[in-house]
């Protein structure tokens, strides 16, 4: 896929790292992850860019659902003494205390906001809930024990509430328990994790020596993967957190066909989605 975008092969679009940007009136931002992209994220957004002088950011805070490289990286991108807030749960939080660049993002202006999973918040008009979802602790502090599909609040995903709309964002899932189907039927919108077609996809394409279970993330196909999985909900549903070994990639590609068949949507930069 990514040789195809290098080429220019207009069937693949080439694509930034999974995070969202969400807001109720359309001037101060939530930011779901920091991508280590948001630098051109922002630089593609034009509601995301300083409006005023000396310094500016619409983006209000941070919603961090793990403390994975590609959800935290970006918030070093945001160290120009502009006051926002990181939300997330204690696990990620102790992650990020413990690496010291994260000391970059004065404690003085970028305040860290602890959240215990399953219990509502609000922020900037919005409700939002954290919710734990089977899955691992970050690569880096995986240890002898990565405690596979586990649910702990290293890995959540968000549900943000608008009156009566109901979005969920679930970029990292291993398994999808009656209780997290549950809450998905409940939402108008569901982003849900897309990173492999084939839970051995890397391995048969000789670019990685894990499978997607093993990197806790269940695939999209086969008979206990994402599309049986979320078949018959009648919400929207988008993947994201696309790896670029993932076929779905290709429009109109055999694999794209099937999950666009099962009324799947695929996520591309500059998505807009109105509730």
């Amino acid at each position: 896929m990514c040789r195809l975008a290098w080429s220019g092969d207009t069937r693949v679009k080439p694509r930034t790292q999974a995070s969202l940007a969400v807001s109720a009136d359309g001037k101060k931002w939530i930011l779901l992850n920091a991508s280590p992209d948001l630098r051109a994220q922002i630089q593609a957004t034009p509601a995301l860019q300083p409006r005023c002088d000396p310094r500016d950011s619409p983006i209000a805070a941070v919603i961090l659902t793990g403390a994975e490289v590609d959800q935290t990286a970006g918030l070093l991108t945001l160290r120009e003494r502009q006051a926002f807030a990181v939300f997330a749960t204690a696990e990620t939080l102790a992650a990020l205390d413990a690496n010291p660049i994260f000391r970059v993002l004065g404690a003085d202006i970028v305040t860290r906001k602890p959240i215990v999973t399953g219990e509502p918040f609000a922020l900037g008009g919005l409700t939002v809930e954290l919710f734990t979802v089977p899955g691992k602790v970050p690569l880096y502090l995986e240890g002898d024990n990565p405690a596979l599909a586990s649910e702990t609040g290293a890995n959540v995903g968000a549900e943000i509430i608008c009156g009566t709309h109901r979005l969920v964002y679930v970029p990292g899932a291993a398994a999808v328990p009656a209780a997290l189907r549950g809450r998905l039927a409940g939402a108008d919108v569901v982003l849900f994790d897309g990173t492999l077609f084939a839970d051995d996809e890397m391995i048969a394409s000789g670019t990685g020596s894990k499978t997607g279970r093993r990197m806790g993330h269940m695939p999209l196909d086969g008979a206990d993967g994402t599309l049986a999985a979320l078949a018959g909900l009648r919400c929207r549903r988008i993947l994201i957190h696309i790896n670029n070994t993932n076929p779905i990639l290709i429009d109109d590609s055999p694999e794209r066909r099937k999950v666009e068949a099962a009324g799947f949507e695929v996520a591309e930069d500059g998505m807009e989605i109105k509730l």
